[in-house]
């Protein structure tokens, strides 16, 4: 699915704790190349490649890499990608950063949750976090930024669902990139999954940075697309937390 001609949505198989799922990363697209905006899952690099060859990309055109945060769905493909394109730059928020280069122990990836996994998904969790020390960070975000990929994009630091969530808007289209701040969930648009959400009170506080947001279409990382009066449907998710 394409917004526009510089957004590509994506739409990925997963296979993750809770059974088959899709997930939906994004590209940017540019004169210079692509920019992708979240990677997938550990170990699946290939339904990400046919994903991108699906849309009518390259994945050798791939620049950039925007990383909204530091679960193992969002981040889990960045070392292979790296391996495959080392000069790919990466982005993500500050507060995240840490957790992503091992400085800090990831917020829900704990020793007791990789010890649940089946044996080649904990070797590929093992892995991925012996290499954390080797990831460069071209540019670190911040709230408020402005990117002038796929058209410009805004920066939105959405904390909650991990300190340094972030989602994305793209005023051009109206559009608003929420990762895993919002979900759809029976084709309604709900907010962060608690479960796997930390701090709940901050993640439904975040939900105010975007009421303001001149959005008329959402695109959540699990759920997908959705485009049905937008704003008050913003407005009551932000209300509902009293």
């Amino acid at each position: 699915m394409n917004i526009g001609t510089q957004i590509l949505i994506l739409e990925v198989p997963m296979e993750s704790f809770f059974g088959k799922t899709t997930i939906y990363p994004v590209l940017l697209k540019d004169q210079d190349g692509l920019t992708l905006i979240d990677t997938g899952m550990l170990g699946q690099l290939e339904p990400l490649r046919k994903a991108i060859a699906d849309a009518g990309e390259d994945i050798n055109r791939l620049k950039r890499i925007i990383l909204t945060h530091q679960d193992i769905d969002h981040i889990g493909n960045v070392h292979a990608l790296l391996d495959l394109l080392p000069n790919t730059a990466l982005l993500a928020h500050k507060d995240d950063v840490p957790y992503m280069t091992g400085e800090r122990p990831f917020v829900k990836l704990t020793p007791e949750r990789i010890n649940l996994m089946d044996i080649a998904l904990k070797q590929q969790a093992e892995d991925m976090i012996r290499r954390l020390p080797d990831l460069r960070f071209a540019h670190i975000l911040e709230d408020g930024e402005h990117l002038p990929y796929g058209g410009g994009v805004q920066i939105i630091h959405t904390p909650g669902h991990t300190p340094g969530h972030i989602s994305l808007y793209v005023p051009a289209q109206k559009l608003l990139l929420a990762a895993d701040e919002l979900r759809v969930v029976e084709g309604e648009l709900v907010g962060p999954a608690e479960s796997a959400t930390p701090d709940m009170p901050l993640a439904l506080k975040s939900l105010d940075k975007l009421t303001v947001l001149d959005a008329e279409k959402v695109l959540c990382y699990h759920g997908g697309f959705y485009d049905r009066n937008v704003q008050a449907r913003l407005q009551a998710l932000s209300q509902e937390r009293g």
